[in-house]
């Protein structure tokens, strides 16, 4: 069995703005043809989505050439939308958290769902994760800044505490970038060089903040392996020995604070997983794809034969790791 950690949905349609704070700010699909639709907000278009977003009977059908048996369905990350009021964040939370749990009823053989809260306002963000686990989703996916703010800042740590006591797992994925001023060229790049330097940033700040002593049973993955996180870890880890202000910060040496934590396998190129399996472990990483949005380079198995892995490696990267993860039974 293989368990897909990373793909994401786009609603169909979503209820009117009715006279929200948010006005044009609210998202709403613009069906143009047959199978796509535009994702709008403010006026414009974020994404042309095809029906694969929606479309349960297509996304199954397309599994199997994919080499993926179980998808976990997570919300298009701008819709993780941390700029809008609070109220208006939790009723478009709730919207994408009713859908994903009705795509998961359907065919719950098939897909597993992780939503999403009100990030914008922590407190809000951690009362709403009772109804998210009361709904069946497994926990939410954040992005890898809150308004500029990265997840492992203590203004955070209410919601952090909830999602440890309620049992609930984190997937993190890239935010736009909070840098782009720096990225020189054309704005694909905000893609290419900005969300792997998101990932880094948000990654760090989790191990760095003290949060995993404050938490030390959160289970949180982070897309695209991190970025570069694990490249800069020896770096932190010679600094830590040295530092006795970072021996403060982090009372444990700094990879074993990584070594908890979860990583896609998100790479398009094998060196870099490999590297990453060198240095975390084959217990602490998982199979992504970010379908539809992308597609994978290597099927899982393609992967686990050109890495070299075991049998018993291939078990826990293919899914007894997400299993894990995601606190589903049958995991070790």
């Amino acid at each position: 069995m293989v368990i897909d950690v990373h793909t994401h949905i786009v609603p169909d349609s979503f209820p009117p703005s009715l006279g929200r704070a948010a006005g044009d700010a609210w998202p709403q699909m613009v069906h143009h043809e047959p199978g796509k639709a535009d994702l709008m907000i403010s006026g414009r278009n974020h994404r042309t989505c095809t029906d694969q977003c929606w479309n349960l009977a297509r996304r199954i059908s397309e599994l199997p050439e994919q080499g993926i048996d179980r998808q976990v369905l997570s919300p298009f990350p701008r819709l993780l939308d941390y700029g809008l009021n609070p109220k208006d964040g939790r009723d478009l939370a709730a919207y994408l958290n009713i859908t994903i749990a009705g795509m998961v009823q359907r065919h719950p053989d098939r897909f597993i769902g992780l939503g999403s809260v009100p990030l914008q306002d922590p407190d809000l963000a951690a009362r709403e994760l009772a109804d998210v686990k009361e709904m069946g989703l497994r926990g939410v996916e954040i992005t890898t800044h809150i308004n500029a703010v990265s997840p492992g800042d203590a203004r955070f740590w209410p919601f952090w505490r909830e999602v440890e006591r309620l049992g609930l797992c984190v997937f993190v994925h890239a935010g736009d970038p909070t840098f782009v001023e720096r990225i020189v060229g054309p704005n694909y790049l905000r893609n290419a060089v900005g969300f792997p330097t998101e990932n880094t940033l948000a990654s760090s700040s989790i191990v760095t903040s003290g949060l995993m002593e404050e938490c030390p049973n959160l289970r949180v993955c982070f897309s695209h392996g991190a970025g570069g996180f694990t490249l800069l870890l020896p770096r932190i880890q010679q600094l830590w020995r040295n530092s006795a202000e970072l021996r403060e910060a982090m009372p444990a040496e700094p990879f074993s604070y990584a070594r908890k934590l979860y990583y896609d396998d998100i790479f398009f190129d094998l060196r870099a997983t490999r590297y990453l399996l060198d240095t975390v472990g084959s217990t602490q990483v998982v199979i992504g794809s970010d379908y539809p949005l992308m597609a994978r380079i290597h099927t899982p198995e393609r992967e686990f034969a050109e890495l070299g892995l075991s049998p018993a490696e291939a078990e826990l990267v293919g899914w007894r790791n997400a299993a894990r993860f995601l606190g589903l039974s049958g995991a070790n």
